[in-house]
């Protein structure tokens, strides 16, 4: 019976010592699929249907200014293979910066730089590859599009990631442009240059994110804590939090209306922009009467990826 037990405490202890921890030396290899993780595809793949209707309505532009041009589907796959490869490397990026945050929280904990899987190095020069190869096929499409995407990769790198997101709750505001960047990738790769139908769809998705990214904090408050995040809920609590939400809902909303008064989309955007924005601003209000803050924070961050990509879709089936 000793021998048993003595025997048992030898093999845990053999397999405790062979997991790999966060940092240990043991099945550090990864496989494709911890690859793909660090990528945060859902992310990537969420932000192409906004690079393709910045696409679209760019290269309803340019069709105007040159009306004998046509659709040009290779650059609007370059655009868009570049584009997704940019954002690619900056998740990753951000996977290898945040990887002692992500040991302390539930929901990234399973992450393979979290539990050791891929080591360190291996994810920063994934990144660094995916951002050169990223960039290398944006300059094929214009310069222009090429250096948006530098930018959006070093706001979220360097300002977010490696700065604001560690020291100050105006991380969810001022990264915020590394996010409003994509759809405008997509209408300066078609366009050629910025007007005001791109600084419009910029401004919309700005304003978007304090509110998307807030209910996401709220949700996941008490991991923030955990990980020392200043974010506005674990600062300031709930009832600040809700009324900043509510601050960029009311400033957003008249700002999807500026397509329409620059005759680049038609009337059916317009209603869906009108009747969905009074729903985000109900939502928002609601918020004050909630009983169950958690239950409300879901409900408005789900709301909030149904209004951005409605008003998306809406951009590509009503443009003029």
């Amino acid at each position: 019976m000793e021998q048993q037990l003595s025997y048992t405490a030898a093999t845990a202890t053999t397999n405790r010592a062979m997991e790999p921890g966060p940092f240990s030396e043991v099945n550090r290899t990864g496989t494709w699929r911890d690859y793909v993780t660090v990528t945060k595809l859902g992310i990537t793949m969420g932000n192409m249907i906004a690079v393709f209707a910045g696409y679209w309505l760019g290269t309803r532009a340019f069709l105007k200014a040159h009306p004998a041009a046509s659709f040009d589907v290779v650059t609007m796959i370059l655009a868009m293979v570049g584009t997704a490869l940019v954002i690619m490397a900056g998740t990753s990026l951000n996977n290898y910066i945040d990887r002692d945050l992500d040991q302390q929280m539930e929901r990234t904990r399973q992450r393979p730089t979290a539990r050791g899987v891929l080591t360190p190095k291996k994810v920063l020069i994934f990144g660094l590859a995916l951002a050169a190869i990223g960039t290398a096929a944006l300059l094929f499409v214009n310069v222009l599009t090429a250096v948006l995407g530098l930018i959006g990769l070093f706001f979220y790198v360097v300002v977010y990631t490696m700065w604001l997101k560690r020291t100050s709750s105006l991380s969810t505001v001022i990264g915020g442009v590394s996010g409003a960047i994509p759809p405008i990738m997509g209408y300066a790769a078609a366009a050629g240059t910025l007007d005001a139908n791109a600084w419009a769809i910029f401004a919309f998705m700005f304003l978007w994110q304090p509110p998307h990214f807030l209910a996401l904090a709220m949700r996941r408050v008490e991991d923030y804590r955990a990980a020392g995040i200043p974010l506005l809920p674990v600062l300031y609590g709930f009832d600040v939090t809700k009324r900043q939400s509510l601050r960029y809902v009311a400033a957003m909303v008249p700002v999807t209306f500026i397509l329409y008064g620059l005759g680049t989309v038609g009337l059916g955007y317009l209603i869906t922009a009108v009747v969905l924005g009074i729903g985000y601003l109900y939502i928002s209000v609601e918020a004050f009467y909630a009983k169950d803050d958690i239950q409300w924070a879901t409900k408005s961050f789900r709301y909030s990826l149904l209004y951005m990509t409605t008003l998306f879709v809406m951009m590509i089936l009503s443009a003029n």
